[in-house]
């Protein structure tokens, strides 16, 4: 059979999906490439979030056409995921090597399409329709991360879609409303995944805290989201449970004190902020304030003082004036976060911030985006400092990804740790004594280390 290299832009989302594909090609006995240059397939799953993501990706497609137009015309190229979704029969337009383009409620479709491509019962094909029940579609894995084919962490989507409509965003256009899988459903895949050696589950979403809002009633004063942390909670064998991204209007107090009350719920929470000023966060119709997004900070910190705490950040939003980024800065300075995603506020066509007046110049938000990440990671350095001398318990997850001779794990906070060890380790939960801090990794000193 034939062999696919699948490249992967964006966030964890577009990797889950990536990876679904991958399963369900390698079902269908396709061989997964080590590259594109050994590949009779190459797929592009694509972000939309920013023009620079879009970019990456129409570039790499635009160099691999020229590339192999010239020495191997019959590799099938395609894109997938949101930039896919966004612009449709327009890439083939203007690619015309492209054979295929698949929106985001279509990943499950690949495997078949590559079929009819190669065995040319079609010629190019573009799917970006909607399908009602895609969100249940999503269910391959591959677990190749770490040793004999067995991974200790996986990620399980629990639902496709946003309704949010943030004025600068474009993923409510591109994923589609929101559309939630049911608690079975997805309690069985987890404790597949759980039989397969899995410890730590990461639920996905796109906002996962809005999770079966319309579906599921509340029960016992618990939000559908919590109720399905408490269901994966109860599958034995299961060691951790993360999710990623919440949306702050979503941390009800059932979610706080499911942090206390659930011992595999670990103690880190990526709450997305994107301002500090209230002006801004309502131009961006983020449906917060400020005071609301520190008492969220206060409430999880009395649960877990040493709560991991994470964000994402715009700079340059239309409008953004030196007093709001100053209001960001110090909500920086008074939150303390572990670390944070900075990003330059990018454009993104038929959403409402791309229209509105006072569109801010790149060298200005370069600026203020190079001072606020220098803040940041003054603030992650000293907390990452602040931890050495400590026992840490982590979770070892495999080979480090900079230095494949040593291992890696992630604390219950989610820093990432590097030391020796060796393979037998991967999937344990251990406990190391943290002898060196670098500004994002801590380092285990292995002569400590109970190995034996």
């Amino acid at each position: 059979m034939p062999s696919v290299f699948l490249k992967t832009y964006g966030c964890q989302m577009n990797e889950r999906d990536s990876e679904a594909v991958a399963a369900q090609l390698v079902a269908k006995g396709y061989a997964l490439a080590p590259s594109e240059a050994a590949a009779d397939v190459v797929l592009l799953n694509t972000c939309s979030v920013r023009d620079n993501a879009e970019q990456k990706a129409v570039d790499k497609m635009t160099n691999l056409a020229g590339q192999f137009r010239k020495q191997r015309p019959g590799v099938l190229l395609g894109f997938l995921g949101c930039m896919a979704q966004s612009r449709g029969r327009e890439l083939i337009d203007q690619l015309p090597d492209v054979d295929l383009v698949v929106g985001t409620q279509k990943f499950h479709r690949v495997a078949d399409y590559v079929d009819d491509l190669l065995a040319g019962r079609r010629d190019k094909i573009v799917d970006t329709e909607e399908e009602r029940g895609s969100e249940a579609t999503i269910k391959e894995h591959l677990l190749n991360g770490a040793s004999k084919g067995r991974a200790a962490t996986a990620f399980v989507s629990i639902m496709q879609g946003c309704n949010q409509y943030c004025t600068f965003c474009i993923v409510p256009y591109t994923r589609g409303q929101e559309r939630s899988r049911t608690i079975p459903d997805i309690v069985a895949e987890c404790r597949e995944l759980v039989a397969r050696g899995v410890k730590e589950i990461t639920l996905l979403g796109q906002i996962v805290t809005s999770y079966g809002r319309r579906e599921i009633l509340e029960h016992d004063g618990k939000s559908a989201f919590v109720q399905l942390i408490e269901a994966v909670h109860a599958i034995d064998g299961l060691e951790r449970i993360r999710f990623t991204s919440p949306h702050p209007k979503g941390y009800g107090d059932d979610l706080v004190e499911a942090y206390g009350r659930l011992p595999k719920l670990v103690e880190s929470a990526h709450l997305p902020v994107q301002s500090g000023s209230d002006r801004v966060l309502k131009l961006m119709h983020r449906g917060y304030t400020r005071a609301r997004f520190l008492d969220i900070i206060a409430k999880l910190r009395a649960v877990h003082p040493e709560m991991g705490i994470t964000t994402d950040i715009i700079v340059g939003f239309p409008g953004e004036t030196e007093a709001d980024f100053a209001e960001t800065l110090s909500l920086a300075r008074e939150v303390e976060f572990d670390n944070a995603f900075v990003f330059k506020y990018s454009p993104r066509r038929d959403t409402p911030a791309a229209a509105m007046p006072d569109q801010l110049p790149e060298d200005l938000i370069e600026t203020r985006h190079a001072q606020l990440l220098a803040l940041i990671n003054e603030i992650a350095e000293a907390k990452h400092k602040a931890c050495e001398g400590r026992v840490l318990q982590i979770l070892v997850e495999g080979p480090s990804r900079k230095n494949p001779a040593r291992l890696e794990g992630r604390t219950r906070a989610n820093k990432i740790v590097i030391f020796e060890g060796s393979e037998r380790h991967i999937g344990q939960v251990m406990d190391v004594r943290i002898v060196r801090a670098a500004p994002f990794t801590l380092y285990g000193d292995p002569a400590i280390l109970n190995l034996n």
